[in-house]
């Protein structure tokens, strides 16, 4: 009977590590991203259609994305936070969240640094964005790729915005970022920092009259059910990241990283085509809900940049290289 009990045991424990080290051998990989913006906006459509589909199947299942798109674990700030620690993977913020991390990247935010998206990919993609890049892994980071959220623009109550001047005393909603309130102070506005989950609250509220973001956020978050005037302004050009934890990543294997590189490629290259083509769709939707639309001529922006030109000065002056960062985004921008 002892050695009936010790031949079970043996057979036991034998099974019992066979299934572990089976169930390890084929545990996958779950990789969490998160950001703040909704379903219907790009950055989630391009993940759910491109990113997460080419990860899965190039890694044979080895790596599941799991997506929590509409703020679920939080506001861009925590998620970026969060990925620095290790605790989510990546996440798909505003790169203007980054200059709380470090201030260089605040020169994306200098106002009409880009007039097309053609200018922006160029500089994101080229120099610019890879000496940029280069800041991150320090605080736990790594940029996968440049995506989008599109050019910027004004939204209120008061009425249509065509020259500095209609933002006079203003009250509106900004991102924590100091070029950003540096810039409508510029233009007489009262810039209002405020998280982007508590927006529509705030509007709705009345706490701030006004607020600035990319047409698809301006649509999918429904501003419009709370604001009369949609100017289209293009100020900033807004880009994303797609930013992952950089230990994370130099801890996979060479294969898990190429696949992850690689659907960084694609889902940029996808997601600004869908980003571009909502812009249209959208607003032509705004205009159905009853939104006035108004467009600005060349000549008005130009008066928008010439009343904000000592932004330039004062990031070139506060923000050790600062000048050289914006030598390289106008390199870009005059290299054919």
């Amino acid at each position: 009977m002892v050695k009936n009990r010790q031949f079970l045991s043996v057979f036991a424990l034998a099974v019992l590590s066979i299934c572990l080290c089976t169930q390890h051998a084929s545990a996958a990989i779950k990789m969490k991203v998160a950001y703040v913006v909704p379903e219907a906006q790009s950055t989630h459509v391009a993940a759910v259609e491109f990113f997460k589909p080419y990860v899965e199947e190039h890694t044979n299942g080895e790596i599941i994305v799991e997506l929590y798109p509409n703020g679920q674990l939080g506001g861009d700030r925590q998620v970026i936070e969060a990925v620095g620690l290790g605790t989510i993977h990546m996440t798909i913020p505003a790169v203007a969240v980054l200059s709380g991390f470090d201030e260089h990247f605040q020169v994306f935010d200098l106002p009409f640094l880009f007039n097309s998206r053609e200018e922006a990919y160029k500089a994101l993609d080229g120099e610019l964005g890879e000496k940029l890049n280069a800041l991150l892994p320090p605080i736990g980071l790594k940029n996968l790729a440049y995506a989008e959220n599109g050019f910027r623009m004004v939204t209120n109550n008061r009425g249509p915005v065509a020259k500095p001047e209609d933002l006079a005393g203003l009250k509106i909603r900004t991102m924590e970022n100091p070029i950003h309130i540096a810039t409508f102070k510029a233009w007489g506005a009262n810039p209002t920092p405020i998280s982007f989950g508590e927006l529509y609250t705030a509007l709705q509220q009345k706490t701030v009259d006004a607020e600035e973001n990319p047409i698809p956020l301006i649509y999918t978050s429904k501003f419009n059910e709370v604001q009369k005037y949609c100017s289209l302004t293009g100020h900033v050009y807004a880009a994303t990241l797609l930013l992952v934890n950089d230990a994370w990543f130099n801890g996979l294997s060479p294969e898990h990283q190429k696949v992850l590189m690689e659907a960084a490629a694609i889902y940029r290259t996808e997601q600004r085509k869908i980003s571009a083509q909502q812009d249209i769709e959208m607003i032509e939707e705004l205009k159905k809900t009853g939104m006035q639309i108004n467009e600005l001529t060349p000549e008005q922006k130009k008066a928008f940049a010439d009343s904000a030109s000592s932004v330039y000065s004062e990031f070139a002056e506060s923000v050790p290289g600062g000048q050289d960062l914006i030598d390289l985004a106008r390199k870009a921008i005059e290299s054919k």
